[in-house]
């Protein structure tokens, strides 16, 4: 199973959004690189996590140790289901032979008990080609088991746990606003939308030189609104991204709604720059 990973990167002089198509061979453990686990998990009960690799597909086989000692392995689809420890409080968990951590709060079962489905928060825009989050309770701990349609449209639901969901959109949906439906054990939400945006980036991705003066421009389809987007520099050596590391902006909003990033060349070489719409939570809209 492989998924499209956060939107955009100008990588080896070519401009990119990363579709990739399920049924391809699967990726390497080796290359490894996103921990998806829910910001939030249910003591003694379950959840699912998931692991990415740079290009966003489903990765099996790879090893997730736990700041508790508990260790576990991806199956077959990319993603691991576990049994929340039963203390409450923070721990930490990490990709086996990779920097970096991503923690997760374990809440007492009477802080997330539900007999419905209840959407607390949800993105007011999401992206087409990006994973999105839902807060809330009752969902199912188990990832399959929760259903997740966006206009009719099945979306892939990559880690979850009884309080959090983290949807990846389908490949067809289309800009604009979207009906959203979670269905879990017999439960089911009250639909809410969501907007969807199209991002596509315009930029000249030949290899950059020392004093090189280089515009991102990031286009945004489906709203005239403004969205705040972040920019990542994965090159540093090569490129300067100006605003810092990582570099915030807000598009335009309007008809001809867009945002730009300037990146200064430091030595000659090819630049990659990650760019991907910002949280933005709030109560889901009806």
């Amino acid at each position: 199973m492989s998924v499209r990973r956060a939107f955009a990167a100008i990588a080896v002089g070519l401009a990119w959004l990363g579709v990739s198509v399920t049924g391809q061979q699967a990726p390497p453990a080796s290359g490894a690189r996103i921990l998806l686990l829910p910001r939030k998990i249910v003591s003694g009960d379950r959840a699912t996590l998931a692991v990415l690799d740079m290009n966003g597909r489903l990765t099996p086989g790879v090893s997730v140790a736990f700041s508790n000692g508990d260790h576990l392995k991806t199956d077959a689809t990319g993603r691991a289901m576990f049994v929340a420890p039963l203390n409450a409080g923070v721990i930490s968990a990490g990709i086996t032979g990779r920097p970096g951590k991503v923690y997760t709060t374990i809440l007492n079962p009477t802080e997330a008990s539900s007999e419905t489905i209840e959407i607390a928060a949800a993105p007011r825009f999401a992206s087409l080609s990006d994973r999105f989050e839902l807060a809330g309770r009752g969902f199912c701990g188990d990832a399959d088991a929760n259903r997740v349609t966006l206009d009719g449209k099945s979306a892939l639901v990559l880690a979850s746990s009884p309080t959090a969901l983290l949807v990846l959109p389908p490949l067809d949906l289309v800009a604009g606003e979207a009906r959203v439906e979670v269905n879990c054990a017999k439960r089911d939400a009250q639909p809410f939308t969501v907007k969807f945006v199209a991002l596509s980036l315009d930029a000249d991705g030949s290899p950059l030189a020392p004093g090189d003066h280089r515009t991102l421009t990031v286009r945004v389809r489906g709203t005239m609104s403004k969205v705040s987007l972040e920019a990542r520099n994965l090159a540093p050596d090569v490129a300067e991204l100006s605003g810092g590391n990582p570099a915030r902006v807000a598009s335009s909003g309007g008809t001809e709604n867009s945002a730009e990033f300037q990146l200064v060349g430091k030595q000659r070489g090819n630049f990659v720059v990650s760019i991907h719409l910002l949280p933005n939570q709030s109560a889901p809209k009806r």
